[in-house]
């Protein structure tokens, strides 16, 4: 059974020898700028993301919205 990060009983277990701070290359964040280059985060507007199902809607309408937005001319009309 999944626990809640809010549960009372969850208790810390760690012994106090376990000493993290004191361990050679670790670093905090270490890896947080490789991640942030990898993901990419878009928050949709509510009104918006209310008309989609999920994620793969947003997906296949933005996919079909763009296969026909090519096909369109583009530029000044003039």
């Amino acid at each position: 059974m999944a626990t809640s990060p809010d549960d009372p009983e969850l208790t810390d277990n760690l012994e106090p020898e376990y000493d993290f701070r004191s361990l050679r290359g670790v670093v905090r964040g270490k890896y947080a700028e490789r991640c942030r280059e990898r993901l990419r985060v878009d928050r949709l507007a509510r009104d918006v993301s209310a008309a989609f199902a999920d994620e793969d809607a947003v997906n296949s309408a933005l996919r079909e919205y763009f296969s026909w937005h090519q096909g369109q001319p583009t530029g000044d009309p003039a």
